[in-house]
């Protein structure tokens, strides 16, 4: 009887099949012998160049089975030639090609910091153009309720504001509750910093650390995952490059500024 070495996968079964991904730009893979994580900058033929996330580059053959795309394995392979027209915006919503960006309504959505700004932007940034929304950050909302009250809102000028850590006893939850005007919807996430509401999995790190109370939390998590803690802020748009559609989120950010954008501009 022949035998084979308890390694070896017997010739009667073969491997299951996996999908065939193209190597787009931007989508982001792990190489699967080496770890390395990156997104896609360039598909040539026979090879594929990735960038991590400190801009570090390294060229791959397109071997079958040799990339993990969230978890899974798949056999990156050229994209087809010529550009396709997105059918979706990257918040999911149906494309509207060629569509003129609306007038600035008065309303307005207010976040905390330029990070949320530009993360709302990178996702929904279509919608808010077709919609005529303007997204302004704050720096902070401890002044929330002036601010509020300066900005005067009415029924045909509602305010919408994103906040982060809104979870129950904490002073950004009290600071929400000052706020009561039918004409302004206050809305928040559970994170400490927006930064936690990008997926693990979208930068290819097992999960977001645990930074002890006291320390700040940027600087902690950066040196948690090894990333440089005197520059959050270019850690920050490496972060950014990584996130491509709603897809790349917690759902507990996804809803609340689909809430935000509904109550701003309902009629």
């Amino acid at each position: 009887m022949r035998s084979y070495n308890p390694d070896l996968t017997p010739p009667w079964k073969k491997p299951a099949p996996v999908p065939e991904v193209p190597a787009d730009p931007d989508l982001v893979v792990e190489e699967v012998t080496t770890g390395f994580c990156g997104a896609v900058i360039r598909c040539e033929a026979g090879t594929v160049t990735l960038e991590d996330r400190f801009g570090k580059h390294r060229v791959f053959p397109l071997e079958p089975r040799g990339f993990l795309l969230e978890g899974r394995v798949v056999t990156l392979v050229r994209p087809a030639s010529g550009p396709s027209r997105p059918t979706r915006t990257a918040s999911g919503s149906v494309a509207v090609p060629g569509a003129r960006a609306r007038v600035a309504r008065a309303g307005r959505i207010y976040v905390e910091g330029r990070h949320d700004a530009e993360l709302v932007e990178r996702v929904w940034g279509d919608d808010l153009r077709i919609e005529g929304v303007v997204v302004e950050y704050l720096e902070g909302v401890d002044d929330l309720p002036s601010i509020v009250a300066e900005f005067g809102p009415g029924p045909d000028a509602r305010l919408g504001v994103l906040v982060d850590h809104l979870v129950p006893g904490s002073k950004e939850s009290r600071i929400a509750a000052q706020v009561t005007s039918p004409d302004v919807l206050v809305v928040g996430h559970p994170y400490i910093d927006v930064w936690e509401a990008v997926k693990p999995s979208a930068l290819g790190i097992p999960a977001w650390p645990a930074v002890p109370r006291g320390q700040d939390w940027k600087t902690g998590v950066c040196r948690a995952l090894g990333w440089p803690s005197d520059n959050t802020g270019a850690v920050w748009q490496a972060i950014l490059k990584r996130v491509h559609s709603y897809k790349d989120l917690e759902p507990e950010l996804l809803g609340r500024v689909e809430e935000l954008i509904d109550f701003v501009t309902a009629p």
